[in-house]
C-alpha cells in the first residue's frame, strides 16, 4: 500500500499459506510497479517471519534444579514458591535473523513506521466488511482472486477520488 493507500500489489493463496512468505513477492512486484520499497526494513522483517528451514524459531535451553536446595537457597524470595514440585529456567536462544529484528525494532524508523500499521488494518477491514472480501463468492482460487481484484478496484477507486477532492 502506498503512502497515500492505494494498494499497489496484492498475493491471494489459499488459506493455509503463511502470509509472511509473500512478503518477497509483494516487496519484488511493489519494485516492478514503479514503488519506492525501503530495501533495509523489509529485509529485515522478511528474515524474521520466514525462520530457518529445519530450525524452531522458538528453541530454548531448560535448566532444572533441585528443589530441596531452593527451600534454603539465600535468593529464593521471588524464585521459589512453596510447595513447588519441581524448578526449571527456560532460556530463548535467538538466532542472528531474531537479534537483527529486534535491534531494528529499537530504530526511530520502524517506531514511526509502526504507528501508521492502523492504516493498513483499516483498509483490510474496508475490503472485508464493507467489500465482502471476507467470504469467497466462488470456489477456487481463480474466483478468490477475480473476488479480490475487484475488491481492491473498488477500495483504490474510492480513495482516488477522495484524494482528487
Amino acid at each position: 500500500m502506498s503512502e497515500e493507500r492505494i494498494i499497489t500489489v496484492a498475493t491471494v493463496t489459499t488459506g493455509e499459506k503463511n502470509d509472511g512468505k509473500q512478503l518477497q513477492t509483494l516487496i519484488e512486484k511493489s519494485i516492478e510497479a514503479g514503488m519506492y520499497v525501503c530495501q533495509a526494513g523489509h529485509m529485515a522483517t522478511r528474515k524474521a517471519r520466514q525462520g530457518k528451514k529445519g530450525v524452531s524459531t522458538n528453541q530454548t535451553d531448560t535448566y532444572y534444579f533441585d528443589v530441596e536446595k531452593c527451600k534454603i537457597c539465600p535468593f529464593r524470595e521471588g524464585c521459589y514458591k512453596p510447595g513447588a514440585k519441581s524448578r526449571s529456567y527456560s532460556v530463548s536462544i535467538k538466532s542472528d535473523e531474531h537479534s537483527e529484528q529486534a535491534t531494528f525494532q529499537e530504530t526511530d524508523y520502524f517506531k514511526e513506521k509502526s504507528k501508521e500499521r492502523y492504516k493498513i488494518e483499516a483498509k483490510n477491514s474496508e475490503l472485508k466488511h464493507r467489500h465482502g472480501y471476507d467470504v469467497a463468492k466462488s470456489s477456487g482460487l481463480v474466483g478468490m482472486e477475480m473476488q479480490g481484484a475487484m475488491a481492491i478496484f473498488t477500495v483504490n477507486l474510492k480513495r482516488i477520488l477522495k484524494l482528487m477532492d
